[in-house]
């Protein structure tokens, strides 16, 4: 019998291709500043509980996804007081959110997820996003040569600035505000990160540094990263609202 050739088993390895979700969760929040009771922005309740908790279930309801894992860092507890879990946790945070992936993806491997497996990099504190539009990526990506991210369409005028005075107005129509989850394979993006370095602000960018187009997937205006205080009030404003929508009309 002819033995298969190298591409072959490279083309049989993508079509068993699992998913994994990996939330860097290691971060302070400064921008968001600190709750009374000391807590990281993740952390701080929203419509009842826990920012990271509403990312989690969304993910939860992904049935594709074959593990789900979130990255702390060292000596954070606040999951272990959880009573049910269906998702893991790795303590090995790093001092940037790139170093907090890059420990995640090595976390992964070690708990059996292979280079050609897909990773969805998402940020713990877009807590709006949904389990439909996390579906719409691994669709719209699965069979894409480099993989891809949710994005949103730049909606606004945009303006270059100099000491505080507009400078120019610039051309916004391609331009588009990177989301997440960004989704590449395990073993690429680590090799994209370690290119890199630590400093990178998303996954994406890493990938570009190598040479390699993302794939853009129109994603949502809710779907933005709850990053200032005033953004706690509108976060919590639409997960209430989708609270009294029949499961039909929930936002895709």
């Amino acid at each position: 019998m002819t033995k298969p050739s190298a591409n072959t088993r490279d083309s049989r390895d993508a079509a068993k291709a699992r998913f994994f979700a990996l939330l860097p969760c290691a971060g302070q929040g400064s921008r968001a500043g600190v709750s009374a009771a000391g807590l990281s922005k993740q952390y701080q309740d929203i419509a009842g509980q826990a920012m990271v908790l509403h990312t989690l279930a969304a993910f939860a309801a992904v049935t594709r996804l074959a593990g789900t894992l979130v990255v702390v860092a060292p000596g954070d507890t606040f999951f272990d007081a959880l009573p049910v879990r269906g998702f893991d946790v790795a303590a090995c945070g790093g001092a940037s959110r790139a170093a907090t992936v890059r420990s995640g993806l090595d976390a992964l491997r070690q708990s059996g997820a292979a280079d050609h497996d897909w990773v969805l990099v998402h940020d713990a504190a877009r807590c709006l996003v949904s389990a439909a539009q996390i579906n719409q990526l691994i669709e719209a990506c699965e069979h894409d040569a480099v993989g891809g991210l949710l994005a949103h369409k730049l909606p606004d005028t945009l303006k270059c600035e100099v000491n505080g005075r507009v400078a120019a107005t610039l051309d916004r129509s391609d331009k588009w505000l990177a989301q997440t989850p960004q989704m590449f394979r395990i073993g690429t993006l680590a090799q994209a990160l370690d290119a890199a370095g630590r400093d990178v602000t998303d996954e994406s960018s890493a990938m570009e540094a190598l040479g390699l187009a993302p794939r853009l997937v129109a994603g949502s205006a809710q779907n933005f990263k709850v990053t200032y205080p005033e953004d706690f009030a509108l976060a919590e404003a639409v997960l209430l609202a989708r609270r009294k929508k029949p499961a039909g009309q929930q936002t895709v």
